[in-house]
């Protein structure tokens, strides 16, 4: 499993220069996050690199990458719980979560959405009387191109997605079992 780390959150984490390695072969096994501020407090955006399916999580307390790799795993298996995914997390995520390895962004498009992504989950931390966790809810239906599934169709959302990412993986599988 890879964690991506923006070059805020590597340094809150201590981690030096991180590793270019390629998108793990199996998608649901590759994330990358980012460290934010909103109204003072940080904020920890974990995205699926491949999906931006994405969860918020406090950043206060996090000071190694043991202790994030930990938070991260366990709000993913949470929020997937709770998004009606836990076959996914159980089927792809969880397997993978023996061996984790922190690395280098993947590239400019994931970059640039998460940042997006971290700027939206700002504006409802300031603005509305949300949670982390639920604000998770609302960026996996936010519209981004970097994900869009075709030219036709321009724009994609993470959840729809992270959802079809099994299809790869299984062949005749649908990502609604």
């Amino acid at each position: 499993m890879i964690f991506r780390l923006s070059q805020k959150l590597a340094t809150k984490l201590k981690k030096g220069n991180l590793p270019s390695v390629p998108l793990d072969e199996n998608p649901y096994a590759d994330w990358s996050a980012h460290l934010f501020l909103a109204s003072r407090t940080q904020y920890v955006i974990v995205s699926n690199t491949k999906s931006l399916y994405s969860i918020v999580m406090y950043g206060k307390g996090i000071t190694d990458d043991g202790t994030f790799i930990d938070r991260a795993l366990s709000a993913i298996r949470e929020f997937t719980e709770n998004d009606d995914l836990a076959f996914l997390y159980q089927r792809f995520i969880a397997p993978s979560s023996g061996s984790v390895q922190c690395a280098k962004a993947l590239d400019r498009s994931v970059i640039g959405s998460m940042n997006e992504l971290g700027k939206v989950a700002t504006y409802y931390l300031q603005s509305d009387d949300m949670s982390p966790f639920e604000i998770g809810f609302r960026l996996n239906e936010f519209l981004l191109s970097a994900i869009a599934s075709s030219k036709k169709n321009r724009y994609g959302k993470p959840r729809e997605a992270f959802k079809t990412l099994a299809g790869g993986l299984i062949p005749g599988a649908s990502a609604e079992e």
